[in-house]
């Protein structure tokens, strides 16, 4: 199979989809890469060291498209990206098309078969690909939001860990999966007081244990977080419903009547936002002010952060690219039930029933279009 990488194109996005690590194994297994010039000079990987591992350099993007069977990409297609795809042409990226009709669309007329990392689930419920980067921005989310709670950047002027005679910052962190998990061991470590909100107690239960109390843990419910963040200097957002619109657990009415200078940090922008008054922003232009609350809604975090994203990235997609160059898509699919969540778009069809419902279009399941598939 011919696989193509081409440079990122979104506002300030610095990662690759691919380390040479992970194109050695590409090529090892007898498949020919194409790599856009200096697409990975981001993340700090010369078009030199890809060479060397057996990818050709194209120099340009249009090349790329044009010669590849399937795109690795990290982030959706940008609008001038649209154009290049082609039908039956694998996508293989992020994608979190329920926060996006455009693309959609797009990826349905033009018959792209688009796999998103984002919706690839074992049968235990976790999302491997998905995991490294909730990871990397849930650890991220409470540096920026110290950031932004200084006063010259229109926060509340609270220190984290507060000093000796005063109060702490209170932070809020709505979500304990893999980034609501890593914010709060993150603000814990920055000696904030902070509580961690879920609907899962099991998960709640293992933040006890594990904390002992530094952390404190709050079932969900709309009074439990109205009352919760009405008094935060810094809430964090990290609901996900996989492939679906992120629920919206923080209204406008809340935020009217938040602390003057507090901070919103939305990890959930990529899935449409959990507050009412997210929009996405980038990392150019990444805050914005409603009724004196600061709003980070920066939806491709990791992306300030390419070396380490970048191979955290690679670490866990580089097997399922492997396995579909190898099999060719529809048998890969067969053989791997979680890869096969992971087909949003197929043959003109939404193959993902939130992705269909955020978007009122109709929805045909991947067996219907894929035989022999379990």
């Amino acid at each position: 199979m011919k696989v193509g990488i081409p440079a990122e194109v979104k506002d300030n996005e610095y990662r690759v989809a691919a380390t040479p690590e992970g194109v050695r194994e590409l090529v090892q297994a007898g498949h020919d890469v194409v790599i856009e010039a200096a697409a990975g000079e981001g993340s700090f990987v010369g078009d030199d060291e890809y060479e060397a591992v057996g990818a050709r350099i194209l120099p340009d993007a249009d090349r790329v498209f044009e010669r590849a069977d399937m795109i690795l990409k990290v982030k959706e297609p940008q609008a001038s990206e649209y154009e290049r795809l082609r039908e039956d042409q694998i996508l293989f990226t992020y994608l979190h098309l329920a926060a996006d009709g455009d693309l959609t669309r797009s990826l349905a007329e033009r018959k792209v078969r688009a796999v998103a990392y984002e919706t690839v689930q074992t049968a235990d419920g976790r999302l491997p690909l998905l995991a490294p980067m909730s990871e990397i921005a849930g650890r991220m989310a409470p540096h920026v939001g110290a950031n932004v709670l200084h006063r010259p950047r229109g926060g509340r002027g609270v220190l984290m860990g507060g000093a000796s005679g005063v109060a702490p910052a209170q932070v809020v962190v709505l979500g304990a999966g893999m980034a609501g998990g890593n914010a709060a061991q993150i603000a814990a470590g920055m000696e904030a007081a902070v509580t961690v909100v879920d609907m899962n107690i099991d998960r709640l239960r293992e933040i006890d244990r594990i904390w002992q109390g530094r952390i404190r843990t709050m079932a969900s419910s709309s009074l439990a977080i109205e009352r919760l963040v009405l008094s935060a200097d810094l809430v964090i957002g990290a609901v996900l419903v996989p492939g679906a619109k992120a629920p919206r657990l923080v209204t406008a009415e809340h935020v009217r009547a938040m602390l003057p200078g507090a901070v919103l940090v939305d990890i959930s922008i990529d899935q449409g936002g959990c507050f009412e008054t997210s929009h996405v922003t980038t990392h150019s232009n990444p805050t914005y002010v409603v009724d004196d609350v600061v709003h980070y809604c920066v939806g491709n975090m990791p992306g300030a952060l390419p070396r380490t994203s970048t191979y955290a990235l690679t670490n866990v997609t580089s097997p399922y690219a492997v396995q579909i160059a190898n099999l060719g898509l529809e048998e890969a699919v067969r053989s791997n039930t979680a890869l096969a969540l992971g087909v949003n778009t197929y043959g003109g069809h939404i193959t993902n029933a939130g992705v269909a419902g955020a978007h009122g279009l109709p929805f045909v399941p991947l067996g219907e279009l894929v035989s022999g598939l379990g």
